[in-house]
């Protein structure tokens, strides 16, 4: 049997749909990068709403847009969307939208992520959490579903999820978040089973503390806690987008094929307890 190795052209003639590509600083951008240097023709999902009521704020997607081009390969070519997959509809639109500007569907990596409108338990409402639950898990579900069906079974359908560690230690600040990306990681092998009979393969990644922007004094909220969390970081420093990236662009190329329904914490040796 044939199979394609990991080299300049591991993905090309693939497609990918990757979701929550909207600011260079982010886990999404380093991930399409990834995957169109290997040659992927990419679709990828923006909603910057979102962004500029953050801290950090939001990015030129003009500027987005000429980074990935820059990075294709060959003949591959990139088209995106900006889609509120928080919506009934969202996540429905983002594969058919996908389809009709690529064709069949190879890849999906949902990493979208609400932020924000978050706290304690006591601090809580059905709106608070049904937002994150709307994007974060609900949105993931349906993508999944979506692009499931449309997938005929050729070799190299894979999905990527990501989550953020939630099992591996407290987010007492964060329930709504935390308990939205947790219902991710619970299911994934229930979800992984379901797909690779239909020859998708399905894991979901944490990619531990990456500064992605949130985690700069600038624009953090809890900027005198910073110094405390790197201290936990044995490499001295946080985790950078191209970290997870290049786990994620492993596991969507033939060589990460035999890895199936696993939750994978790419961390860097983050120490919780000490």
């Amino acid at each position: 049997m044939t199979t394609q190795q990991q080299g300049p052209c591991a993905l090309t003639g693939r497609t990918a749909v990757v979701t929550g590509v909207s600011r260079r600083q982010g886990i999404g951008y380093a991930i399409a990068s990834r995957l169109a240097g290997l040659g992927a023709s990419l679709f990828v999902q923006h909603w910057a709403h979102h962004d500029h009521d953050q801290p950090w704020g939001g990015d030129d997607l003009d500027a987005v847009r000429a980074g990935l081009t820059e990075q294709l390969v060959g003949d591959a070519v990139l088209a995106d969307a900006s889609i509120d997959l928080g919506t009934d509809s969202g996540p429905q639109e983002l594969i058919a939208d996908a389809a009709e500007a690529l064709g069949h569907l190879d890849i999906l990596v949902c990493n979208q992520a609400r932020s924000g409108g978050d706290g304690r338990l006591a601090d809580q409402t059905v709106d608070s959490l049904d937002a994150h639950w709307r994007v974060n898990t609900r949105a993931t579900l349906l993508a999944t579903r979506d692009f499931a069906a449309r997938h005929d079974g050729r070799p190299g359908g894979r999905v990527v999820w990501l989550t953020s560690g939630q099992q591996l230690g407290p987010m007492a600040n964060e329930i709504a978040y935390a308990s939205s990306k947790a219902a991710l990681a619970g299911v994934t092998a229930s979800v992984a089973d379901d797909l690779i009979e239909r020859g998708i393969t399905l894991n979901t990644v944490n990619p531990g503390p990456v500064d992605t922007g949130y985690l700069t004094a600038e624009t953090s909220d809890r900027a005198d806690w910073l110094p405390e969390l790197l201290a936990h970081c044995p490499s001295g420093r946080f985790g950078e987008p191209d970290d997870p990236a290049r786990l994620i662009a492993w596991l969507v190329s033939d060589e990460g094929r035999w890895v199936v329904g696993q939750v994978i914490n790419s961390e860097g040796g983050f120490r919780r307890w000490s």
